[in-house]
C-alpha cells in the first residue's frame, strides 16, 4: 500500500512541477498576456465567430427566418455546385492566375532585391526602391484606370509604343482579348507589388554576416558566386515561408483585380471563384450557395497550406507549423 502511495506521488510531482512553472512564467510575463488580450478578442471576434455562419451552406437560409426555423437541406448546395460547369471554369481562371501570379510575384521580386542589394550607389538605390514600392499605396480602381488607359488602342501608350517600333502594324485591343487577359493581370499585379514585397528579402539579405561576403572575397569569388553561395542561401528560410503560405492562398485571390479590369468581352476569363461567389450568390440574394463556394474556397486552402508545409518539411526541414 506504501509502495503504491510513493508511486503515486512520484507521478503527481512532475504535474505539479509544470503546472507551477507555467503559472510562474505567466506571473513573470502577465504585461505580455495583458497586452495580448485586445487582439486575441479581435481574432475571435472576426475570424472565429464568422464561421458561424457556414451553417447557412446546409440551410435553405431565409433572411426573415430565425435559425430554428430554417430548412436544412444537407449538401444539396455542395452538390449543385460541383454539378455547375461554371464553378469549373471560374476555378479553372483561379489557378491559372494563382499559378502565374506565384511565379513571378515570387522570382522577380527576389531578383529586384539582389539587384538592389549589389548596388554601391546609395542615392540610386534609394530612388530604385522608392519608385518600385510607390504603387502598392494605390488603390486597385485607379491602378485598373491607370493601365487600361496604357492598353487603350485611342492613345494608348503600350500601342503608340508598338506601332512606332513597326512590330505591330495597327493598335491591339489587349481588354478585349480573353487570351491575354492572365497575363494583364499578372503583370499588374507584378508592377503593383513587386516593390512591397523586395522590402522583405531586402530585410533578410541585410541579416547576413558580411563576415560571409568578406571570406568569399578573400577566397576570390566572383559577385555572381557571392549571390549563388551566401545571398540566396542566406534568405532561403524566408523565401519558403513566403511561398508555403502564398500556397496557402492560392484558391483565394481576391476579385478586385479581375472585377475592375474584366468587362463582358473577356468573362470566361475573368470569373474567379470569388467573383463567381459574389455574382451567383450575393448577386442573386443565394446566400447558402454563395456561403457553400467560400467553404470550398476555405477548405482548399487549408488542404493546400498544410501539404505545401509538410512537403518543404520533408525536404527542405523547414517549415511555418
Amino acid at each position: 500500500m506504501k509502495a503504491v502511495t510513493v508511486e503515486t506521488a512520484k507521478i503527481e510531482r512532475p504535474a505539479k512541477t509544470k503546472a507551477s512553472r507555467f503559472f510562474s512564467t505567466m506571473l513573470q510575463q502577465r504585461y505580455l498576456y495583458l497586452m495580448s488580450i485586445p487582439f486575441v478578442i479581435w481574432v475571435f471576434v472576426f475570424s472565429y465567430l464568422p464561421l458561424w455562419g457556414w451553417t447557412m451552406a446546409f440551410q435553405k437560409f431565409k433572411p426573415a427566418k430565425s435559425f430554428f426555423e430554417q430548412d436544412w437541406v444537407g449538401f444539396d448546395y455542395f452538390k449543385e455546385l460541383f454539378h455547375d460547369d461554371t464553378f469549373f471554369q471560374a476555378l479553372r481562371n483561379t489557378l491559372a492566375m494563382s499559378v502565374m501570379g506565384l511565379i513571378a510575384g515570387f522570382t522577380i521580386p527576389i531578383i529586384l532585391a539582389i539587384l538592389l542589394n549589389e548596388v554601391r550607389q546609395q542615392m540610386f538605390k534609394r530612388v530604385v526602391q522608392t519608385i518600385s514600392y510607390l504603387p502598392h499605396f494605390v488603390s486597385w480602381v485607379v491602378a485598373a484606370g491607370i493601365i487600361s488607359k496604357m492598353l487603350s488602342t485611342d492613345n494608348g501608350v503600350v500601342n503608340e509604343v508598338l506601332v512606332g517600333l513597326h512590330l505591330i502594324h495597327e493598335p491591339i485591343q489587349f481588354m478585349a482579348k480573353g487570351n491575354l487577359f492572365w497575363s494583364i493581370v499578372t503583370a499588374s499585379d507584378v508592377w503593383k507589388e513587386t516593390g512591397w514585397n523586395t522590402i522583405i528579402y531586402l530585410a533578410a539579405i541585410a541579416g547576413i554576416g558580411p563576415e560571409l561576403y568578406e571570406a568569399a572575397r578573400v577566397d576570390g569569388a566572383s559577385r555572381l558566386q557571392q549571390v549563388w553561395h551566401i545571398t540566396l542561401p542566406g534568405i532561403r528560410s524566408t523565401i519558403i515561408i513566403l511561398i508555403i503560405i502564398s500556397i496557402g492562398h492560392l484558391i483565394s485571390i481576391g476579385f478586385e483585380k479581375q472585377f475592375l479590369l474584366g468587362n463582358n468581352l473577356v468573362r470566361d476569363y475573368s470569373q474567379t471563384l470569388d467573383l463567381y461567389a459574389l455574382n451567383y450568390g450575393l448577386g442573386m440574394g443565394r446566400y447558402s450557395f454563395g456561403t457553400a463556394i467560400n467553404i470550398f474556397n476555405s477548405v482548399v486552402s487549408v488542404i493546400l497550406l498544410f501539404a505545401a508545409n509538410g512537403i518543404f518539411k520533408k525536404i527542405t526541414k523547414e517549415s511555418i507549423i
